[in-house]
């Protein structure tokens, strides 16, 4: 498989950074702050990791956009359109402010980024996932208790280059649709994180330790089809 970009090396993309090299995929990693800052991570992942400048990231042929929401309009388009990026992000109007687009349903969080990504094939994938989750339920492709994640993108092409990498990194993938359905796996819907958890009655308060538990096709497909869209101008984390 080429070389995987990622721009972002916060608790997802260094999970996600890990996955790949295990799985001998090569990866270019960055962030805001310069390839030097990463050397702790780089010394941790091995020789198949490279740092880089958001640049280089962008230059591979598979891309993980993996950073807020709203820093993503400081990350350069040229380099990225024609090819497939994850995007991992999520609204969190605490940390984002208010959004009138996302707050209103004008758009889902994926169709507000790819309007600022003209060209580029997003895929909504590994946002509905906590980070610790990652490492804990990812599984070879002949394992029984494999996990499945949803995807979303605009592009069927794209769709397929995702499940690919999904499943090279521990996963089963299933295609959710359009950008304009992705917001049932965006949080507080059914398909959110507490679908990972061993134990879903666990308190808000302790979700960032909490094992993670299996997620069958039939669960995920289930949960991703029931349920009403969330209220976002309600929300307030």
């Amino acid at each position: 498989m080429p070389t995987l970009g990622i721009i972002g090396s916060g608790n997802i993309g260094a999970a996600i950074a890990r996955l790949a090299v295990a799985a001998a995929i090569p990866v270019v990693i960055s962030n805001s702050r310069g390839p030097e800052s990463l050397a702790d991570l780089i010394s941790e992942l091995g020789p198949l990791a490279t740092a880089g400048t958001i640049e280089q990231a962008a230059n591979q042929d598979l891309v993980v956009l993996s950073v807020p929401l709203t820093a993503h309009q400081a990350i350069p388009a040229a380099p990225l359109r024609g090819k497939t990026v994850l995007d991992t992000s999520n609204y969190y109007p605490s940390r984002d402010g208010r959004i009138a687009e996302l707050d209103n349903n004008t758009a889902t969080t994926s169709e507000l980024i790819q309007q600022n990504f003209e060209g580029v094939n997003i895929v909504k994938a590994f946002n509905n996932i906590l980070a610790h989750h990652i490492p804990q339920l990812a599984r070879p492709s002949d394992a029984p208790d494999r996990t499945s994640l949803p995807v979303a993108s605009n592009n069927a092409q794209a769709t397929i280059e995702a499940i690919g990498l999904i499943d090279r990194l521990g996963f089963d993938a299933i295609d959710a649709g359009p950008l304009v359905e992705s917001w049932r796996f965006e949080p507080e819907a059914g398909a959110y994180t507490r679908l990972y958890l061993a134990d879903p009655s666990i308190p808000d308060q302790s979700l960032m330790e909490a094992p993670g538990g299996p997620v069958t096709e039939e669960k995920l497909r289930s949960a991703l089809g029931h349920g009403a869209r969330v209220d976002i101008a309600q929300r307030v984390f």
